[in-house]
């Protein structure tokens, strides 16, 4: 069980401000999905973790310690990225060899047991994979870790929708039995909301949003029809997208609504439906 706590993180690239004296923290035994459009910040925060990169202002604790040029702490984290950090000529069974060689905790069994699931040739090179099947075998070595933090940064890229659902059905059931801390950062929101626990939202290098998902997905919903009615119904309230297509008109809501608003939109003769994480990320970045 570990914790990251971050401290008034800032990063600047030149006059460009990609985190600005960000705050929040990754409690212990916790799914986060960590979202935001490119250029967001996602992945320098992740760099930042994980020691790649340098704040300029702030500081990453690991379970209270300093998470820079810390190698007690960095050995807590095992993290996806797209880079490959691997020689190319090294054969898969290799990676998994020299994982456990650098790792006690990697679980070696497991780690085949997945190559068997995504049928991933452990033979074959790394030169010689696909995009989509390197992406199984950093994924592998990731979830195989046995280490308290695993962070994934894009981690579907390449996958067909069929090893996108096994991944996070895997996810899940080790998740289950080997409880930690996980980040997810990625862009296939309605695909991962099903496992996510917590949710983080960046925007121009700032916290937008940092709640539970069912929280979040409580306080959203929608409401349709004549937009004169929806208009009547919303005054006053935090509406973060609006959609008209001649007298009809589409407005999402985000804050607390109770059964008096479900009575109100039913007497305008309006209708109302949940928003989805993917649709609410979208509204809020856009709002």
């Amino acid at each position: 069980m570990s914790k990251i706590e971050i401290k008034n993180v800032s990063k600047n690239f030149g006059s460009t401000k990609a985190l600005k004296n960000v705050s929040l923290t990754f409690e212990p035994d916790k799914i986060y999905g960590l979202l935001g459009r490119n250029g967001a910040g996602k992945t320098t925060l992740i760099n930042i973790i994980t020691n790649k990169m340098f704040a300029d202002a702030g500081e990453v604790l690991i379970d209270g310690e300093p998470a820079e040029e810390n190698d007690r702490a960095q050995a807590k984290i095992s993290c996806m990225t797209e880079k490959n950090v691997h020689p190319w000529v090294m054969k898969v069974k290799d990676g998994f060899r020299w994982a456990c060689e650098f790792n006690s905790s990697f679980d070696t069994r497991y780690a085949y047991s997945l190559a068997h699931k995504f049928n991933l040739d452990t033979d074959l090179t790394i030169k010689s994979l696909s995009s989509g099947y390197h992406s199984v075998f950093k994924l592998i070595l990731t979830l195989a870790s046995g280490l308290p933090v695993i962070i994934f940064d894009e981690p579907v890229l390449g996958l067909d929708a069929a090893y996108r659902e096994l991944l996070y059905r895997e996810l899940i059931a080790y998740y289950s039995e080997h409880p930690k801390t996980v980040v997810i950062a990625t862009h296939l929101i309605d695909e991962a909301a099903k496992v996510l626990e917590q949710v983080v939202v960046l925007k121009n290098g700032e916290v937008l949003l940092a709640k539970p998902v069912e929280s979040v997905l409580r306080s959203a919903y929608s409401v349709s029809g004549d937009g004169s009615r929806v208009d009547t119904y919303t005054r006053g309230k935090n509406i973060i997208r609006e959609e008209t297509i001649g007298k009809f008109k589409v407005a999402t809501v985000y804050q607390e609504h109770d059964d008096s608003d479900k009575a109100r939109i039913e007497e305008l003769g309006l209708e109302i439906t949940p928003a989805g994480l993917q649709e609410l990320f979208i509204s809020l970045i856009d709002s």
